[in-house]
């Protein structure tokens, strides 16, 4: 239980960070597969579902809510060793990937898979230096679909390994506007401001339902790949991580070029942390 809090937690956090795949993690934490199956057998198998998903989703909550708060500060506080932490997290997540592809023919489709999702991975990242024109969450219809699209794109790239769903968000100008808008709902919810509350119900409920409906949908998509075509699936996946440290750079190259001997020094320590706890929730 407490474990696989701290699971949902490690998700919930890379979810907010631009080119940290909140899927990628979920690899790394050894729960990606029982995970997808969870979400998409939800009705056919209630209560093994339930038992495993309501404490990754508290420990995902949890982290949403103090991240949306504290990852900033420590990104503008510490970037180097917080960005080289997330990068050991996903590169601890490698052996656990590697065993599911140990032992089986190497195909020519395998190592294209591989490439292929690599240079999606890196591609994003490139596009993804600068944020587009902060969206309108004022409360209307039409915003009203807009921010359940969203959601539903969002929510489709935070299941897959090694595509940001926040980066996404930062791609179209939406991850700014939402993550001040979390913030606001908590700070409106701790003051008992109802207008603040209902402004934030109003941007939060239906992006919130897009991102439950896009995760079932992707999930399901991603179950028939996996069924079908697990070795491509497991080389595509391992493409996505090994692609994602370079996401990261390219994402924060400022922060990687200005460096000095303790915060590399910090950022080595980090790193080993990141990987070895990585291994270590994997189990």
């Amino acid at each position: 239980m407490i474990r696989n809090i701290l699971k949902g937690a490690v998700i919930g956090v890379s979810n907010i960070i631009p080119g940290v795949s909140g899927g990628t993690m979920a690899v790394s934490m050894g729960i990606y597969d029982r995970l997808i199956h969870c979400i998409t057998h939800l009705f056919k198998e209630f209560k093994k579902s339930i038992l495993f998903l309501i404490p990754i989703g508290i420990g995902m909550v949890i982290a949403l809510v103090a991240g949306s708060f504290s990852v900033e500060y420590l990104f503008e506080n510490f970037p180097l060793p917080t960005n080289l932490a997330f990068i050991g997290l996903i590169l601890g997540g490698l052996p656990a990937v590697g065993r599911k592809i140990r032992g089986n023919k190497v195909k020519i489709g395998h190592v294209a898979a591989l490439i292929l999702f690599f240079a999606l991975v890196v591609g994003l990242a490139a596009m993804g230096e600068r944020e587009g024109n902060a969206a309108d969450l004022s409360f209307g219809f039409l915003n009203v679909l807009k921010l359940f699209g969203v959601g539903v794109i969002a929510s489709a790239t935070m299941v897959v390994p090694g595509v940001s769903g926040s980066m996404i968000l930062l791609l179209i100008g939406y991850y700014n506007p939402v993550i001040a808008a979390v913030n606001d709902f908590i700070r409106s919810l701790t003051a008992l401001d109802v207008d603040g509350i209902l402004r934030g119900m109003g941007i939060l409920v239906p992006f919130g339902i897009g991102v439950v409906v896009g995760s079932f949908a992707i999930a399901k998509l991603i179950e028939i790949v996996f069924e079908k075509f697990p070795m491509y699936a497991y080389w595509a996946i391992t493409g996505l991580i090994v692609a994602s440290p370079f996401a990261i750079v390219l994402m924060n190259v400022p922060v990687f070029t200005a460096v000095t001997v303790w915060t590399a020094l910090a950022g080595v320590v980090t790193l080993a942390l990141g990987f070895f706890a990585a291994l270590k929730l994997g189990e």
